[in-house]
Formats: structure tokens, sequence, C-alpha cells
């Protein structure tokens, strides 16, 4: 298979944990003999100080020709308080792109257990996928402001929820067929609309499962019981408040990645942010810009190339080798993570065996 990504390495830890990315896809390219054909571009405070927009126009035209966009963080201290800032850039870009889901795999590994704030026997097994309605809602409607009043319009209408119910139902029948919709119908007429409409889709789907929860009970579940949950399902705001929840049950963000699919092409990049005090120390977790990309490979049909890399990451973690944040019994840079997953793909008939402890971090600066 031929591909043109778009990459998008950002700010701070940005540029080193998608190198890491990269030498993954490779690998991959390599073993799968598919052409992968990458186009770099600006985003961010990278954009701002080259062009003084965090959003140049050749960026957008870059993602729109590309098949899909890999993105490595956007945000600097030094633009917070500017009139121009990078966080601005990424909203430019979701909307430019026409990006209306957020999907949000959160998964606890059992080798990690113990970097989570809950206790064992709450996070073993979790396994959850969430889609987060990403182009609509409270964030999007009319807001009005006077001297002694404030009001955000939260809108919704049939087909924003359409489209978006039928990714997360389409994705719970390949999982285990549960799906549950957040939402506050008690109190919010778009959440009524909201159950309505999941209501009317689920015909479509009666092999799956369906549940719907409270946002402020859904809060509570996620970190109480989040075992109970297949794929989440909710609107912008609610998606927004439960997804970072979720985020803190595998106990650090280097884990987790994400995808965002629209109207163009989609878009994939770590849960984390730009973590600019980490910056060019190559210290930075690289694994969830890695998985990113392997959500990048699953959307185009590439199942065996994405449970490659699934299997190498399940290895290193196995063996209890990673990044300071993950408190690894072996310790790695950034580099030396992204090497070594790709050298696993590299020979991905080969499992990892316990590694000399004293001697693997001399020796995988020069594994590939």
């Amino acid at each position: 298979m031929k591909l043109t990504i778009a990459v998008l390495p950002g700010d701070g830890i940005g540029p080193e944990v998608m190198n890491q990315a990269i030498k993954v896809l490779d690998a991959i390219q390599t073993v799968f003999l598919h052409e992968i054909t990458y186009k770099y571009a600006a985003i961010g405070a990278d954009a701002i100080v080259q062009t003084g927009s965090p959003l140049p126009r050749m960026t957008v035209d870059t993602c729109l020709k590309a098949d899909a966009v890999l993105l490595g963080a956007v945000g600097d201290p030094a633009h917070d308080h500017a009139t121009v800032r990078p966080e601005q850039g990424l909203l430019s870009l979701r909307k430019k792109l026409k990006l209306f889901a957020n999907i949000r795999p959160v998964k606890a590994y059992d080798e990690l257990q113990h970097l989570s704030a809950l206790k064992v026997d709450r996070i073993k097994n979790v396994d959850v996928l969430i889609y987060r309605e990403l182009s609509s809602g409270i964030y999007f409607g009319q807001q009005t402001r006077d001297e002694h009043s404030a009001a955000d319009v939260c809108y919704y209408n049939k087909a924003e929820i359409e489209r978006i119910s039928h990714l997360a139902f389409q994705a719970a029948r390949l999982r285990n067929k549960r799906l549950t919709l957040v939402d506050k119908a008690n109190v919010l007429e778009t959440s009524r609309l909201w159950r309505e409409v999941v209501k009317d889709i689920h015909n479509e789907y009666l092999d799956v499962e369906l549940n719907f929860m409270y946002v402020d009970n859904a809060a509570m579940q996620v970190i109480q019981a989040p075992s109970q949950f297949d794929v989440l399902l909710t609107s912008n705001m609610f998606g927004d408040i439960i997804s970072d929840a979720a985020s803190v049950l595998t106990g650090t963000l280097g884990m987790l990645p994400s995808a965002s699919i629209g109207e163009t092409c989609p878009l994939y990049e770590p849960v984390h942010g730009s973590y600019p005090t980490a910056a060019k120390k190559d210290i930075a977790n690289p694994i969830a810009m890695i998985l990113s990309a392997a959500m990048l490979l699953e959307h185009f049909g590439l199942i065996a190339e994405s449970k490659t890399i699934y299997e190498a990451v399940n290895q290193v973690i196995g063996q209890q080798l990673g990044t300071e944040d993950m408190s690894p019994q072996v310790l790695l840079s950034c580099s030396e993570l992204g090497n070594l997953i790709a050298a696993l793909i590299l020979d991905h008939k080969t499992e990892i065996n316990p590694f000399n402890k004293e001697n693997i971090a001399q020796s995988l600066g020069t594994i590939i």
C-alpha cells in the first residue's frame, strides 16, 4: 500500500516522540513492503516562530493532500499570554479538516498497574474506548456576555449525533459489544436528543448492548469501576471531562494515543501535551505517539501491521523496559525505546529474552 502522511512534529517533546514513531513506521514498511511518504509541516509555537501563524496555510494544504496526519504536540509557555497562541493552531486544524469524532483508547497494562493512583483491583482488565463528539456542542455554540451575565449555547442536530454514533456502534461490534451513552438527559434538552437518536440507531446494531449513564455518575464510575465499560459515547464537553478522568487510570499519559476522524483525512496524536521542561532531553515516553501510528494503520485496514506494533510494545512493557515515567526495571531514553520497538518489528518473529540489565542501555543505542 502507498500512504502519504502529513507529519506535524509541533512543540516541546513533539519532535522527539515523532522521530520514534517514524522509526517504527519505517520498520513496518520494510517488513510489509509498503510505501510511506512523509510530508513535514509546522504547527503551534514552531509555526509561529517560522511564519507568525500557529497554522500556516501551507500546513493545511499539506494535511488536505495527505491520507492521514500525525501530530506530535502543541504548546509553549512562552506564548501563554500572547494574542496568537500555539493551541489555536490545533483547534483551527480540527476545524479545517472537519474532524468530528475523537477516539481515545484507555488500556491498563498489568506491568504498569503500580503507577496508577487507583488500587490494582480497580484497574485490572481496564480496556475502554471513548468516542467524543468533537465539532459541535457547547464549545462551538453562540456565546454572549455583558456586564452582569454570560451565556454559552449548547447546540446539536441529529446528523451530528448520528455520524459519531454509527462509528461508536461499529467499534463496539468489533470489541465486547457493549456501548454506554454518557449524557445528562434528566436536565438537558440536547442530551434528550442524544438519547432519542442513539436509541433509533441501536435498531441497526441489536447485537450491541446499549446502556445509558448520567455524566456525573459516569465520572464516578470511570474511577471506581472502570472495567465495566467497553465503548463510551458522549458529547463534546462531557467527552472532554470523561476522557481526561480516564487518562489517570494508566498512571502515565505517555501510554495514551488518540485519533480524530472527520470528513477529510484523519489525525492521530498522543494525549499528552508538549511537556516543554523535558524537551530535547531524550527522556519523553514515545509509546503514545507510536500507538497513535498503530491506530493510523488500523484505519487503513492494515491490521497485521498495527498488531505487530502492539505486540512489540507489549513485549517491551512485559520486560519492564521503558522511560522514567514508566518506573521500569531498565531505564531507557526516548530514542533507545524507539530503537528497540523498531528493531522488534524488523525481526518480529523474535521475542525479547530477559536482557542483561547492566548492558542493555549501552547496547540499545546501536540496535538499528
